[in-house]
């Protein structure tokens, strides 16, 4: 089906063209021909009217043209297109020279008054019974009027064939036909074949979507220009694809942030619902029994603050969680000695208690100059050490500078417990994410330390990551950007 379409391109570009070659060949031979059989027909007549006007000369000047008429005898013998011709000279009606037949002049002829004319193809009275048609002649006469010269050349196949124009003229016009036939066919072929395969990736390109243009277009300019539309349409499809890459990205984050939030939202319900249900309870008991005695009203009192603390404590996670992954672009940076904000840190744990038997020890140099916020910097440091004191089992954990380069400085904090499941690495920064749930709750967590931590290094530039320690323990690494003065 491919070749009888290209065949069919081809015989359309082909056959104008042949067309117009063949209309230049003929026109162009039809002047040639008419151009070269004026041109040798002029030669004729000119070489016979220049002998004419030689003789006459000759004869005005007093000269004897007996030699010159002698070498134009010779001369018309060895050309045989000459064979025929005849020339008479009279002189006061005599005739005095010839070459061939003689021709005879009109009875009507008077050689005093001239009057004689010089025409051509006109037919004269001569010796034989017939009358003849001449191909050309010459009638010339001398000043005085007594010397008359006749030339008539008769029409003969050599004089044809000397008038006609030269068939080498033909051949050159077929082969130069022929060629321009052949380079049309080439020209056709080559663009008929471009312009099929330009047709078909048309043809595909529209219908297929999944179509992968694959085509060898000629190196010319119709290829070139395929080429270029190649080009485009596989940059447009690439967009297209990407578009729709980016489009599936996009919503599946939709999808994900959704249901994040919806996740979120029922976390933070059932968070909310344990404390305020247990104060309900407690306190709906103290109504029911208002003879209860003393000490169990004090116990329920007791536990109806520890649960209203963590029930603050929770939403105090929660603001701070918000206004850090809400409001990142607001906090308030500046120059912090790193050194000095983890001392106040310990100093802050130490006094509360918080750590129990739990020892926290530093490495950080004594000029650490970060880019943060005091605040949050304590913040995250109390939540990393809460987290290792009440979930690692463990008796001490550390913060230490590892390395810094140009943008960065990196710390590590690690603990000597148990660390935790591999499984549960990737979810220790989800909200409200516990390994052990009944455990943590006992222990008064809300879920929300280590995510507070990660969305404060994120609001300040750097970045955190866990892994289990192979000694055994949590390893969290985590960078804060560098304070460069004058930079």
């Amino acid at each position: 089906m491919g070749l009888k379409k290209h065949i069919k391109y081809q015989w359309r570009l082909l056959l104008p063209l042949l067309l117009l070659v063949w209309l230049i060949v003929i026109v162009l031979g039809v002047w040639m021909f008419h151009t070269e059989k004026k041109l040798k027909v002029e030669k004729l007549r000119t070489q016979i009217t220049l002998v004419n006007s030689r003789i006459v000369a000759a004869y005005d000047s007093n000269t004897d043209p007996s030699d010159f008429l002698d070498f134009i005898k010779d001369y018309y013998r060895q050309n045989p297109v000459y064979d025929d011709i005849r020339m008479s000279v009279y002189h006061t009606g005599t005739l005095i020279y010839q070459i061939g037949e003689p021709i005879q002049v009109p009875e009507t002829r008077d050689f005093k008054t001239g009057g004689i004319t010089n025409t051509a193809d006109t037919q004269f009275d001569t010796n034989e019974s017939r009358r003849e048609s001449n191909f050309y002649y010459d009638v010339l006469q001398s000043r005085d009027h007594k010397l008359l010269v006749y030339t008539m050349l008769p029409f003969s196949p050599e004089v044809v064939a000397a008038s006609s124009a030269s068939k080498s003229i033909y051949v050159i016009l077929i082969s130069v036909a022929i060629l321009a036939t052949f380079m049309a066919l080439v020209i056709a072929h080559r663009i008929g074949k471009n312009i099929s395969m330009l047709r078909d990736f048309a043809m595909r390109a529209g219908s297929d979507p999944t179509f992968v243009p694959s085509m060898a277009f000629p190196r010319d300019e119709i290829g070139d220009i395929a080429r270029q539309i190649v080009k485009f349409y596989n940059e447009r499809s690439a967009s297209i694809i990407k578009l729709k890459r980016e489009h599936k990205v996009a919503m599946h984050a939709l999808e994900e942030k959704t249901r994040l939030k919806r996740e979120l939202t029922n976390n933070i319900n059932h968070e909310l619902k344990t404390p305020i249900g247990v104060i309900k309870g407690y306190l709906d008991t103290i109504n029911e029994h208002p003879d209860m005695d003393e000490e169990s009203r004090r116990h329920f009192m007791q536990k109806v603050g520890e649960h209203v603390n963590r029930l603050t404590q929770l939403l105090d996670d929660l603001s701070s969680i918000t206004r850090l992954e809400y409001g990142s672009k607001m906090i308030n940076t500046e120059p912090v000695d790193f050194h000095e904000v983890v001392f106040q840190a310990v100093s802050d744990l130490e006094t509360s208690g918080i750590l129990g038997q739990m020892v926290f020890n530093y490495d950080i140099p004594t000029y650490c100059r970060v880019i943060g916020n005091n605040g949050l910097l304590i913040a995250m440091i109390n939540n990393l050490a809460k987290n290792a004191a009440s979930y690692s089992k463990g008796t001490e954990c550390n913060l230490i500078l590892t390395d810094k380069d140009d943008e960065f400085f990196y710390f590590a904090f690690y603990d000597n417990g148990v660390g935790v499941k591999e499984s549960s690495l990737p979810h220790l920064f989800e909200r409200f994410f516990r390994e052990d749930s009944g455990r943590s709750r006992k222990k008064g967590g809300t879920g929300l330390g280590l995510c507070i931590v990660q969305n404060t290094i994120e609001a300040l530039g750097g970045a955190i990551t866990a892994s289990n320690r192979e000694g055994g323990g949590l390893l969290f690494r985590f960078t804060l950007k560098r304070y460069i003065p004058n930079a």
